[in-house]
């Protein structure tokens, strides 16, 4: 079961349920489904109901996030006390974070992207932004400087920056990324779905930023989304608490 964050997007749903579809196949798992910590249901006690309703007899949740941070606390502290409660057989993964994968997916993000517009630049002359969401809790900030350590020895400049509270911001990042003389700025949107924040808010911010700094070759990647390697995270990670326990 996947622990999503939660989201009233329709892409987002459809991502997720996708993921659970390949995961299924790539574990051979009995069922496999998604539920949500907050705002729209199903949430995680309605999730757990589902896989005991399909015949469960042992329930490895994966909460289904970035960073380490208070959403993920909350995730982990509700299936735990649900899981309890009901005398269940249950394990709990550890989340996407800290994953060589991770940089391997965001690095393919950039290449797609070279490769539909036909851009030239040897990775060596690019200046990547990784802009992630941002979060009050310091381990969510590791975890995503982890990820921008990670890709520093591909491209010639990488920073990175936060959608909101967190520091520096995008408007701040893309101004300062200019003062370096850029032959091309690649931007990468470090969100796991096409959810309000990448249609509307991310976007919003970067068009204004490129408008306001006269940034004429900058382009933006798609986000994280559906992605084998990610599928690949979420099973090893499964993997991993499950042999713990002997399964």
């Amino acid at each position: 079961m996947i622990i999503d964050r939660g989201s009233r997007e329709f892409e987002v749903k459809q991502e997720l349920r996708e993921i659970c579809s390949i995961v299924k196949v790539k574990a051979g798992y009995h069922y496999t489904d998604y539920c949500f910590l907050e705002v729209i249901p199903p949430f995680i006690e309605e999730g757990i109901r589902a896989c005991l309703d399909n015949g469960a007899d042992y329930i490895t949740v994966m909460p289904y996030f970035l960073y380490p941070g208070i959403k993920l606390k909350d995730s982990v502290k509700q299936s735990a006390r649900i899981g309890h409660m009901k005398n269940l057989k249950m394990v709990i993964t550890k989340p996407l974070s800290y994953h060589s994968k991770m940089t391997e997916v965001i690095i393919e993000r950039i290449n797609q992207l070279k490769r539909e517009h036909n851009i030239r630049y040897l990775d060596s002359d690019c200046d990547v932004i990784l802009i992630g969401h941002g979060s009050s809790d310091k381990n969510a900030r590791n975890a995503f400087l982890y990820t921008v350590n990670s890709l520093r020895p591909f491209y010639r400049n990488v920073e990175f920056c936060f959608l909101e509270l967190d520091t520096p911001d995008i408007q701040g990042c893309i101004k300062d990324i200019v003062q370096r003389r850029p032959k091309i700025v690649l931007l990468m949107p470090y969100f796991l779905h096409e959810g309000t924040h990448i249609k509307h808010d991310v976007l919003g911010e970067v068009r204004s930023a490129i408008e306001r700094n006269q940034i004429k070759n900058a382009f933006m990647t798609k986000h994280l989304g559906v992605d084998e390697k990610l599928v690949s995270i979420v099973v090893e990670r499964a993997r991993e608490v499950e042999t713990k326990v002997g399964l």
